[in-house]
């Protein structure tokens, strides 16, 4: 039987957090955007999100037509819990969803 020396590792760990690897979209230029507590603007404005802020999109749900900057969409972009903004005002790139529907 042979025995094999263990050596410590020189290698350095890699952290990678849920927020570091989120894609970021940037709101259209010059626009103050309402974020509302549901996808629709029937629901209360919970805050506002100032120009040229930039925001991560967890997943994405039908709600109100919206027309804006990016075209006009039924898809409503939830960016934290309980709180929505219309993908018309969110530079994704796409006219589609791009993120998991909301469940």
């Amino acid at each position: 039987m042979s025995v094999e020396q263990v050596r410590p590792s020189t290698a350095k760990p890699v952290v990678t957090t849920l927020a570091a690897a989120a894609t970021y979209y940037s709101i259209a230029p010059g626009v103050s955007l309402n974020v509302r507590s549901g996808p629709g603007t029937g629901y209360p404005v919970v805050r506002t999100l100032s120009a040229g802020a930039r925001v991560a999109i967890h997943c994405q749900t039908p709600g109100t037509r919206v027309t804006g900057p990016y075209g006009t969409t039924t898809i409503w972009d939830n960016i934290a819990s309980g709180q929505y903004i219309s993908d018309a005002y969110v530079n994704t790139g796409s006219d589609g969803y791009i993120r998991p529907r909301c469940s």
